[in-house]
């Protein structure tokens, strides 16, 4: 019974909230993606933490951003998340809540599945603990499920994300180890069950394949060879670039990033984008002549084929989250780094 109740108010909030959000058609089609993934900002907010604009004057952290020249959020999904602050939330419910809450705001909306119950990335591509014991079959059938499921609420509250990632930072696959990267006749099935159903939801939403480290030519050719030889289908190339990770100045990597960029356009006719970018919150110049750079090695992309950048979770200052590349400030407020975007 408590399970139902929490069922129809949440449906109650969507249909009270469809009703005042702008026409998706008047949003218009932004020319390049400034974007932040912000998929903290529930949590900071719930655990009291206070955002001041650049006058140190409190605000809504979106309306921060927005007015930082961010036009575009980024939103990840966990299967069943826990209720750890950092690793926990972002469940599908959770997620609709703040596209809506973005959505009334004018921003454009990448929504990114993790298919797992907490972060996916290179290092680790674990099953939802409910799909652990399934078969092959059943987690074909699992991905287009929870892919579909999540899409059709967020479009039945109004919000129909202009891009959709199957799967998060998927250099060496996902859903292991049966979507192991070493073994393609099992990897593209899965990747595509998860691009039919965004396209069987609208087939408008544009489907991003997402690998890290985007300065790596070699290792975007031999994946995007191997998913495009095994029947793949997918509409935009997404990368991760992050320099500081790497233990090395973007000065040395941003050449073989912009490299990378015009290749996978021209190679495989895709259209390319910096899913996640970020560098050290107390190196705010350097982090912002590094995004400034990211941005015009996109834009430079023959035939815009350059979509945007977007900065992961710019709005999670170390005090609150220990993550050392947000760009804000201990004072609450965004460093200088934000201002490459505007």
């Amino acid at each position: 019974m408590k399970k139902l109740s929490s069922i129809l108010c949440f449906l109650a909030f969507l249909l009270g909230t469809k009703a005042n959000l702008p026409a998706q058609s008047s949003l218009g089609s932004a020319p390049f993606a400034k974007g932040a993934d912000v998929g903290w900002l529930q949590q900071m907010e719930a655990t009291g933490y206070k955002f001041r604009d650049a006058r140190g004057e409190r605000g809504d952290c979106l309306q921060i951003l927005k007015d930082n020249g961010i036009n575009s959020i980024r939103l990840r999904v966990f299967v069943s998340p826990s209720s750890d602050r950092i690793s926990g939330h972002c469940s599908a419910q959770e997620v609709t809540e703040m596209a809506v809450r973005a959505r009334k705001m004018g921003f454009r909306i990448m929504i990114d599945f993790h298919y797992s119950d907490s972060w996916a990335d290179p290092q680790k591509q674990n099953k939802p603990a409910a799909w652990a014991k399934h078969s092959f079959a059943q987690l074909l059938d699992d991905v287009y499920k929870e892919t579909y499921a999540t899409l059709s609420t967020l479009k039945s509250s109004g919000v129909v994300p202009e891009w959709v990632q199957v799967g998060n930072e998927i250099s060496w696959g996902m859903l292991w180890p049966d979507g192991s990267a070493s073994n393609w006749s099992q990897l593209a099935p899965l990747l595509n069950r998860g691009y039919d159903a965004v396209k069987a939801v609208d087939s408008s939403i544009k489907v991003i394949i997402h690998l890290h480290k985007g300065n790596d030519g070699a290792m975007y050719r031999k994946f995007f060879d191997a998913f495009r030889s095994a029947g793949g289908k997918w509409d935009v190339i997404g990368m991760s670039y992050y320099p500081w990770w790497d233990k090395r100045e973007y000065s040395e990597t941003i050449g073989d990033l912009g490299d990378n960029l015009v290749d996978m356009a021209s190679r495989y006719g895709k259209k390319v984008m910096i899913c996640e970018v970020g560098g050290d919150f107390a190196k705010a110049q350097d982090t912002r002549d590094m995004l400034v750079a990211v941005q015009e090695r996109v834009r430079a992309v023959p035939n815009n084929m350059g979509l945007g950048v977007f900065y992961w979770e710019p709005e999670g200052e170390y005090s609150w989250s220990h993550y050392p590349l947000s760009c804000w400030g201990s004072d609450g407020r965004p460093t200088l780094a934000l201002t490459a975007f505007n």
